[in-house]
């Protein structure tokens, strides 16, 4: 049978099982609760919030993680201080452990706030700081993104492809607003301007992690973002590169965990695409 075709199956007590039944679990919870959060608070802007349900979910998969797991480390966006400076003292602190779960319990707060149906929960593994196993759940479509190091990457199964462009003309792309406004929002501005005639459109929904998984299903041809933080990329880092793109930062660097301006894309387009950044002064 055509390998394109054969079913991905995850089996016993698997890394890759547990992060699965944490994705579904916590991603069923947040749909539930859709429409009746409670609490709204501002983290570093009136752009970046968080509700009780991210705050929720995120406590459930650690303790998921810790029960097949307790000696594994969790790096978890709402246990992290606000700001840059906070998220990479975090991250350094956790890279000491040898293995190292990384997660954001529901990438597209804003999204999930106003009922935009465009959010989803990321979980990623690494192993002595480099990524082994990649989840993003969508619990709006039930899609479920698998990638295990070596193996390839899944949605409902079937292994993913990257999308075939070969230019940026005929590519669909996407971006965000991130919310530091000194540096990183004018800059990818600056790079939304520039790529917007070179590109068949850009598209910025709001989560991205779901447009790295895109990415990683031919849906989009590339992704950039300035600004995000381990758990917004790692799992879909993983995604990306076992569908046979290409993940780096903005300057062509290859992705670890530390990288916090990305670009991600299917290959054909990347150096192109990160030249159009460069020309316009919005690498970052």
């Amino acid at each position: 049978m055509n390998q394109e075709k054969t079913p991905y199956v995850v089996t016993g007590k698997s890394f890759t099982a547990v992060a699965i039944n944490c994705a579904a679990k916590a991603g069923e919870w947040i749909k539930s609760r859709l429409g009746q959060y409670k609490s709204l608070e501002m983290k570093s802007s009136m752009h970046d919030v968080v509700t009780e349900v991210d705050k929720g979910a995120e406590l459930m998969i650690r303790k998921l993680i810790q029960t097949h797991f307790p000696h594994h480390s969790i790096l978890g966006e709402e246990g992290v201080g606000c700001g840059q400076v906070a998220s990479e003292e975090a991250l350094k602190e956790a890279l000491q452990s040898e293995y190292l779960w990384i997660i954001d319990p529901l990438d597209g707060t804003t999204n999930y706030v106003h009922g935009f149906p465009f959010f989803s929960v990321s979980i990623a593994l690494a192993h002595k700081g480099e990524v082994i196993v990649g989840i993003v759940y969508d619990p709006i479509r039930d899609e479920l993104f698998v990638a295990e190091k070596g193996k390839g990457a899944y949605v409902r199964g079937q292994r993913m492809q990257v999308a075939d462009e070969k230019n940026l003309q005929g590519s669909l792309i996407a971006s965000g607003f991130p919310t530091d406004f000194t540096r990183a929002l004018p800059a990818n501005l600056k790079g939304i301007q520039a790529l917007a005639p070179k590109v068949r459109n850009i598209r910025t929904a709001g989560s991205a992690a779901l447009h790295m998984a895109y990415v990683a299903a031919g849906r989009l041809t590339g992704f950039w973002e300035l600004n995000l933080n381990a758990w917004d990329l790692a799992a879909g880092s993983l995604l990306i590169s076992e569908a046979g793109g290409s993940i780096t930062d903005t300057y062509g660097q290859p992705y670890h965990l530390g990288v916090r301006d990305v670009l991600g894309s299917n290959g054909h387009i990347h150096a192109d695409f990160i030249q159009v950044l460069k020309d316009a002064d919005a690498q970052g």
